[in-house]
């Protein structure tokens, strides 16, 4: 099971996806279909967790990349392009934000 560090280079995603009681499980099986058939296969991807809240409003999405590169070339393959416009549609909002590790317990 891969740990959360901070002694590595790797780049971080936190993602929050804003969506409606009636959709957070449509969302979550796209999401859930993305990792396991395209995502997860892409060159620097380290592991992912998708986590959703009690009120089934959010979606958050933590990925870890072994570079930034890496997860930016995924966001521009064919496949995740034509899958994001669904996911987009979908969505009230969603963002992807880049971040360092800065300390775990």
């Amino acid at each position: 099971m891969p740990h959360i560090k901070t002694d590595i280079s790797a780049q971080t995603v936190l993602t929050t996806f804003e969506v409606t009681p009636g959709t957070c499980q449509d969302l979550l099986d796209l999401l859930t279909d993305a990792y396991r058939d395209v995502i997860s296969k892409q060159s620097g991807f380290i592991a992912a967790g998708l986590h959703v809240n009690d009120a089934q409003t959010r979606i958050a999405n933590y990925s870890q990349w072994e570079d930034r590169n890496d997860f930016q070339a995924m966001l521009r393959t064919d496949e995740m392009r034509k899958r994001n416009r669904v996911i987009n549609e979908m969505c009230k909002s969603f963002e992807p934000v880049m971040y360092d590790v800065a300390a775990v317990f």
